[in-house]
């Protein structure tokens, strides 16, 4: 059963039992207030008549010490007639309750004149055929006499009036029911409107379409659930979207890292073979040895950058203090006199917070990257620069640059600009990859400049103490220089 189903049947539940006993209680008030009130009249008319007789007993002549039957008869009789309405129905009893007078009508049995003492009066509602009276019974002491007075009320409307407030209410209550109805179907479907949405959302997302959001229609606690699945969805969406993209980053790496296992093997394969099956001379001999070994230490190099991104990946840096000079030593050490390259090394004296062999790591791919990207003999300027919270490095090279589609791309594994040019200096794409790695743990970012024809420049950023790395670790980047 639908949600908006449910609340217009438990309010209609609710509104029906409301309706009901206050109905009844209503009805039933003014019936019991009404009878109330010909209880009082009936007995204040039984008083009055036993007044009215005890008054016309005095006017018997004294010639009678005790009042006879014939003029209690008679004065009942002048009593019944005497009265402003013609319902008045009595009966009188002697000392022993024997009945010496009763009206036409009067139909009540003896059960209240047997309650009925000289010092008690009593009164009951009784029901005969379809009228409904009240019968009241009193002692009347004249003349020595003990007489029984017994009046019947005709108190039939104020039970008819019941019958009819009671009907009329049960149609009041019905129409009122069905105007409910209709009110609350239309409430419910109201309130109940964001729910359908985000039915519909729901459906609309186990369909495949991430892109979907419910609408929002009001601002209650339904509002805040509608903003919360759509702020759900949206994060659901760029998960979805990650995950595509590692999916096929991760086939874009299966595919490239197949190939680039294929050319070195097929390679060595092919000459391996060729030693294997023909008699060569000793250049060719040499030849085909120098191939496979140049190929194996390439598949060797590769495997060995493989292994450092895992590692960079998984491990949390060994954050140390150290200076700039040991940096640039390092790697004026390393490089100066090793390549067919002029280096420039330029760099201002400073301290950063990081793990010294890894940034080694990061500078050295970089250089080496710049070598791989020139011409020889080209210029290539590492440089250093201490700002406010952090240290910066830059590697610029005057090589083949970098086309701005690709820039995107050079960081991923395997992938190369110039494939044939990387591959006959060694390379598998896979230094930038690990540079990225290294500095996200560091919580840094590599940031590259190019221009086709005119070469690169590859910088990045490393806070100077303990303070400026948190600053960093939580979305905040050092001031650029």
């Amino acid at each position: 059963m639908k949600f908006s189903l449910k609340i217009l049947l438990w309010m209609i539940i609710v509104m029906a039992l409301a309706l009901g006993f206050s109905g009844f209680y209503l009805v039933n008030y003014v019936f019991e207030t009404s009878l109330e009130r010909e209880v009082g009249q009936a007995l204040d008319e039984s008083s009055i008549l036993s007044f009215a007789f005890e008054t016309a007993a005095l006017s018997v002549p004294s010639k009678y010490s005790i009042l006879p039957d014939s003029t209690v008869e008679e004065i009942a009789s002048n009593l019944e007639t005497g009265g402003k309405s013609s319902s008045r129905l009595l009966r009188i009893s002697d000392e022993q309750k024997n009945v010496l007078y009763v009206s036409d009508g009067f139909e009540a049995d003896f059960t209240l004149l047997e309650q009925t003492s000289e010092t008690m009066k009593a009164h009951q509602v009784i029901q005969t055929k379809e009228r409904y009276y009240i019968h009241t019974g009193t002692s009347v002491n004249v003349l020595g006499r003990i007489l029984y007075l017994e009046t019947m009320r005709d108190v039939s409307e104020v039970f008819s009036e019941r019958s009819i407030g009671f009907s009329l209410y049960r149609r009041v209550t019905l129409v009122m029911l069905l105007t409910g109805m209709v009110i609350m179907h239309l409430i419910s479907s109201f309130l109940t409107k964001p729910i359908r949405l985000l039915t519909k959302a729901t459906k609309r997302m186990a369909a495949g379409d991430y892109s979907y959001r419910a609408r929002q229609i009001s601002r209650d606690e339904l509002g805040q659930l509608t903003r919360d699945f759509n702020r759900m969805a949206k994060a659901l969406k760029r998960n979805i979207d990650k995950l595509e993209e590692e999916i096929q980053a991760r086939e874009e790496f299966m595919g490239a890292f197949a190939h680039e296992l294929k050319t070195p093997l097929t390679a060595i394969i092919g000459y391996a073979d060729m030693l294997r099956s023909h008699k060569l001379d000793e250049e060719k001999s040499f030849m085909s040895a120098n191939y496979i070994y140049t190929e194996g230490k390439r598949l060797e190099a590769m495997s060995l950058r493989l292994l450092d991104i895992i590692v960079a990946g998984k491990n949390k840096p060994e954050l140390l203090l150290f200076s700039a000079r040991s940096i640039f030593e390092y790697l004026q050490e390393m490089f100066v006199g090793s390549r067919n390259m002029e280096f420039q090394f330029q760099y201002e004296e400073g301290n950063m917070m990081a793990e010294e062999n890894l940034i080694k790591t990061v500078l050295v791919n970089l250089i080496d990257n710049a070598c791989k990207s020139s011409e020889p003999g080209s210029g290539i300027e590492i440089s250093g620069f201490a700002l406010e919270k952090g240290y910066r490095f830059m590697v610029r090279d005057h090589g083949i640059g970098i086309p701005e589609e690709e820039k995107r791309k050079i960081t991923q594994a395997f992938y190369m600009v110039d494939k044939s040019r990387a591959r006959s200096k060694n390379g598998a794409g896979l230094g930038l990859a690990l540079c990225t790695e290294i500095l996200k743990i560091h919580h840094s970012e590599l940031e590259i400049e190019s221009e086709v024809g005119k070469g690169s420049c590859f910088s990045f950023i490393l806070p100077t103490d303990a303070g400026a790395y948190e600053e960093r670790k939580t979305g905040r980047k050092a001031e650029k220089r």
